[in-house]
């Protein structure tokens, strides 16, 4: 069973940047998708950024398209989020999960992730 853990949380200014890290055991990263999905208090769980098995092609939700950027290391087995110009909407706990032999398209269902992590908080605020 693949076990996912995400890192690199913290409290922020606006404009700032952090770098999450989802860390894999129990399996190798390559052939799983990864989505990040984040939930603010109050809101539906809503998924932002994903990196497809295979081809790493990539997709972005427009809230973060061009602040935001999602990368993999198999050596390391870990995805990376590096998130820049950091909004205070951006507020919220962030998840990473895994979807075996997933290609990331606009029509992306948390269904579809069957390893998820425990979660990690970014807070953006002056």
């Amino acid at each position: 069973q693949l076990q996912l853990v995400e890192s690199g949380g913290g409290m922020v200014q606006p404009g700032g940047s952090l770098r999450l890290s989802c860390t894999a055991s129990g399996g190798t990263l390559d052939v799983y998708a990864i989505g990040w999905f984040r939930q603010a208090p109050g809101k539906e769980r809503e998924v932002f950024s994903c990196i497809s098995s295979y081809d790493d092609s990539t997709h972005y939700a427009d809230s973060v398209k061009g602040r935001f950027s999602i990368s993999r290391d198999n050596a390391k087995n870990t995805v990376y989020l590096q998130m820049n110009s950091l909004k205070p909407e951006d507020t919220a706990v962030y998840f990473c999960a895994a979807a075996w032999s997933y290609y990331c398209s606009a029509y992306i269902l948390a269904t579809d992730f069957t390893s998820w992590g425990q979660g990690t908080q970014v807070t953006v605020s002056s």
